[in-house]
């Protein structure tokens, strides 16, 4: 979805948003950023970037069948109990078409500007997720954990069907908690794409060590499109034609990946405040049609 810079309108996310869904893709994804440090190197696309859960609300109400996804929510930034309200008051006003993106951050600016310690993190989502479950599950929730606490209280209305939670995080705690916990993994904007077979088998032998069947996991990849002219031998995965980058999601499916998304945002041609935003929904509709499902 247009969540980053100058393209990233209220009209522009519905038109990319009913035009994915007349055109049969399955999802769209939102990410976060909740801010952006004076002077920091990250780049262009992090400058000005959306509220994934406000933007996903926003689109519940112009799409009647398309999923609507984040990667990701960084879980110290808010608390369990608020995360578990807005989460399933999205899952309500959807229809039940929302897929909870979960990670643990790591930008350290945004943890002081939200009162979080950096360290501990993989610690904190644990307690996060096992929270969350239980407020869209239980009818009395008491907790006394090592991060957060809850007195015996009531959270409703509960979703009708709780939406799935998908864990990002790259190294081997976090595919590993991620096969023990989640519904399945979500792989960063940096991830290597040659590699990224051996995380799949990572995070599933960690969930057949928990008695868990990882044929039932999803493994997500956000893929950095940028649509160029071919370069031809030793290209960048998902960089070229639409040819090129039809054939890399083959690739990705035989690696063990089950769903790609397509992200522009990551394009500073698309992405950055000083971008043309007519020029990048040019594209972007360009490459709506022509990959397709």
């Amino acid at each position: 979805m247009p969540v980053s810079g100058s393209w990233a309108t209220p009209g522009n996310m519905t038109r990319v948003a009913r035009r994915a869904e007349e055109l049969g893709y399955h999802e769209v994804w939102t990410f976060q950023r909740l801010l952006y440090p004076q002077g920091h190197p990250m780049g262009p696309v992090y400058r000005s970037v959306h509220d994934p859960v406000v933007t996903l609300a926003y689109l519940a109400g112009v799409t009647s069948r398309i999923r609507l996804g984040v990667a990701v929510l960084n879980m110290p930034f808010a608390s369990p109990a608020l995360t578990a309200k807005q989460l399933a008051t999205l899952q309500a006003v959807s229809g039940g078409r929302l897929d909870v993106g979960l990670g643990l951050g790591w930008l350290r600016e945004e943890f002081v500007a939200s009162g979080v310690p950096f360290e501990l993190r993989g610690r904190r989502g644990e307690e996060f997720v096992h929270l969350l479950r239980r407020l869209w599950a239980e009818d009395v929730v008491e907790h006394r954990g090592e991060f957060y606490r809850l007195p015996p209280v009531h959270q409703d209305p509960k979703p009708l069907t709780p939406p799935p939670i998908l864990l990002g995080g790259g190294a081997e705690p976090a595919l590993r908690r991620a096969g023990r916990l989640a519904d399945g993994w979500i792989s960063a904007s940096r991830e290597d794409l040659d590699g990224i077979d051996q995380k799949i088998y990572i995070v599933k032998e960690a969930a057949r060590e928990a008695g868990r069947d990882p044929g039932g996991l999803r493994f997500v990849t956000r893929c950095v499109t940028r649509v160029r002219p071919s370069d031809g031998p030793g290209r960048t995965p998902m960089t070229g034609s639409f040819e090129e980058i039809r054939r890399d999601v083959d690739r990705l499916e035989a690696k063990g990946v089950t769903d790609v998304f397509h992200d522009l945002n990551f394009d500073p041609e698309i992405g950055s405040p000083d971008a043309d935003p007519v020029e990048s929904m040019r594209r972007a509709e360009a490459a709506l049609e022509a990959l397709a499902p």
